[in-house]
């Protein structure tokens, strides 16, 4: 991604090939409140400067790490106070990175009960049955399902 201070203003293309972004993804990002204000010629003709080509990289960096497009703007807010605190951004940070621990302890359960209810395909069931569409049809117990609780094989 090249960043050249620009004189001229950018056109809407232009902004989108320098942040490797569709012209669709600007114009999103853009009824988002995500690139701040942008200026319009008398014809309706975004005008963007280099800074938007910024805005849009930071974006794309925050929402590669996880942070959803509310957290991004909340992101771009902190970053324009000159004021604000490193340790609320990095409370942020901590947040995200929680987050994203339970996720990939919820995604290793439910890996590690598709895995067991696919080991059962090696033994079908009494009926001829395929044990692993059994266990699908079986009923939901009143208790909150957790993924291990699928592959639970006592009656």
């Amino acid at each position: 991604m090249s960043f050249v201070q620009q004189e001229v203003p950018l056109k809407i293309g232009d902004v989108a090939r320098l942040a490797e972004l569709s012209i669709d993804t600007v114009r999103y990002y853009e009824r988002e409140g995500l690139l701040g204000r942008v200026r319009r010629t008398s014809a309706g003709q975004r005008q963007y400067d280099g800074e938007v080509v910024r805005r849009l990289a930071f974006v794309r960096r925050a929402t590669a790490l996880g942070f959803s497009l509310a957290e991004v703007k909340g992101l771009l807010g902190l970053r324009v106070s000159a004021r604000t605190p490193c340790e609320r951004v990095r409370e942020r940070a901590l947040s995200k990175l929680a987050d994203i621990d339970q996720r990939i302890a919820e995604l290793q359960a439910m890996r590690d009960a598709l895995a067991r209810l696919a080991h059962n395909c090696d033994e079908p069931s009494a009926t001829g049955t395929c044990p692993f569409l059994d266990e699908l049809a079986r009923p939901i117990r009143a208790s909150t399902p957790t993924p291990t609780d699928c592959c639970d094989r006592t009656p």
